[in-house]
């Protein structure tokens, strides 16, 4: 099913993350094992996904009667969304502001991080950081005068949040 993108995060995605199958070069596999990654955007559930994929399954066996498959979720976690007027993204903003000299520019990304899982047990949450590339490559990097910027706007964040 096509949804409207998230206007921060972008479209969900889907890729093929892991393949295995196949018993020697000579024959074709028997089976294959594929597992995947759906990264989901904020409004979708757990159970959109479930059922989208298992529609694809059911479509592909209608067209090929020997096409067997079985769908099994592994983990699944919330995508990850905090309002632009909440507490601790002010707080977030004015420190960094107040450390860099600059409003920090709002924006949404598609990675998986613990603050879904901390923003839904309660904790109010918001992501900000330094500048840097190549994320989980072999060569990731961080801008380190921005990095040391940024540790002293996570005390003022601390400090603004939990006092105010």
């Amino acid at each position: 099913m096509s949804r409207p993108p998230h206007p921060r995060v972008g479209p969900p995605s889907i890729h093929a993350s892991l393949i295995r199958g196949g018993q020697e070069l000579s024959s074709y596999p028997e089976e294959c094992h594929l597992e995947i990654e759906r990264r989901t955007i904020p409004g979708e559930t757990a159970e959109q996904v479930r059922d989208e994929l298992q529609a694809i399954l059911d479509q592909l066996a209608d067209d090929d009667p020997a096409f067997k498959a079985t769908l099994t979720m592994g983990l699944v976690r919330e995508p990850f969304a905090v309002a632009e007027d909440a507490p601790i993204v002010g707080a977030a903003a004015r420190a960094s502001e107040s450390e860099r000299g600059v409003r920090p520019q709002l924006i949404g990304g598609s990675g998986w991080g613990d603050a879904a899982l901390l923003l839904a047990a309660g904790v109010p949450t918001a992501i900000f950081g330094t500048s840097g590339g190549g994320a989980h490559a072999l060569e990731e990097w961080a801008d380190l005068d921005a990095l040391e910027s940024y540790g002293r706007a996570l005390v003022r964040v601390a400090y603004d949040f939990c006092a105010g």
